[in-house]
């Protein structure tokens, strides 16, 4: 990300959820109210234009072509981490750790978060923005949440966390989506140990990049010309991993995987028959792990 300037991909996952949240109820797969309010004055006229009979479809169709794969991929799996989030929740975890938060709004939109105590960890850029934005639209914000500022290729997250008030002796649940492909591999190690080190029955919710993607060993539709895009925008795909390693990656790191889906598995998921016909972003996975023992 430039320094200075909040995430352009950021921003796009905004307009993707926006672009969502604008379909009819019954076929929406959820509601973020709040996403529009993230994006630049073009992205939110294409939003209203979404809304228009007929000449709404042209908005996700022309957003399909350019980015093969990337709504529908980011929609489903922002379905399947509502889902698992509020399961923790369900469950009585209660401690919310949104790292790399984005123009993540789950700690206002999803129900039960608010008896949670929410850290939302990013670069000051990011949160700078988005404080802004929240202001603007919320009377007041939750006593609950908590921002706080780090930059993962620099600072540690146990120093930080634990300042900012974490409580290690009571389980957590991680959010982590959209982060970890733009990190070093000593980065990812150090927030992996860390969780795994926090109280049992912990758990990591964590997207990733098949590694094949970034080498180009792999054969992913569109891949190619995305890296391209990211780098064009200044946040290039630095990190990457083996799906069939990732079992052993993660235990040698103290965590136990619970579930790694590709984009192909939860599109089919969330859209039905409709996911079987979409395509692009197969190289994109959403990993779910646990903490089974304290250290």
């Amino acid at each position: 990300m430039n320094t200075g300037q909040a995430s352009r991909t950021a921003e796009y996952m905004a307009f993707f959820r926006a672009l969502e949240s604008a379909r009819p109820s019954r076929r929406r797969l959820f509601t973020d109210s709040f996403a529009v309010d993230f994006l630049r004055p073009a992205l939110r006229r294409a939003v209203r234009l979404s809304r228009v009979p007929v000449l709404g479809a042209l908005i996700p169709w022309y957003s399909d072509r350019r980015l093969p794969g990337a709504r529908t991929s980011g929609v489903a799996r922002t379905r399947l981490i509502d889902d698992a989030l509020c399961q923790a929740l369900r469950e009585g975890i209660g401690q919310v750790l949104i790292l790399g938060a984005g123009f993540d709004c789950r700690a206002y939109r999803l129900p039960g978060i608010g008896s949670a105590a929410v850290f939302e960890v990013d670069h000051p850029a990011t949160l700078s923005v988005k404080r802004a934005h929240l202001h603007r639209v919320l009377a007041k914000l939750p006593e609950n949440v908590r921002f706080v500022e780090m930059d993962f290729n620099r600072q540690g997250l146990r120093d930080t966390l634990t300042q900012a008030g974490l409580d290690p002796l009571r389980p957590a649940v991680f959010l982590w989506e959209g982060v970890t492909s733009y990190l070093t591999a000593d980065a990812v190690d150090a927030v992996l140990r860390f969780v795994a080190g926090c109280a049992a029955g912990s758990r990591l919710i964590f997207t990733y990049i098949d590694r094949r993607a970034l080498d180009g060993s792999g054969l992913f539709e569109g891949a190619a010309d995305l890296m391209r895009e990211v780098a064009r925008l200044g946040e290039p795909w630095t990190f990457g991993l083996d799906p069939e390693e990732l079992p052993d990656y993660l235990r040698e790191r103290g965590l136990r995987l619970e579930r790694d889906a590709g984009a192909r598995e939860y599109r089919r998921q969330y859209f039905g028959p409709d996911g079987e016909r979409m395509k692009g972003y197969d190289f994109y996975h959403v990993a779910i792990a646990s903490v089974t023992r304290s250290f």
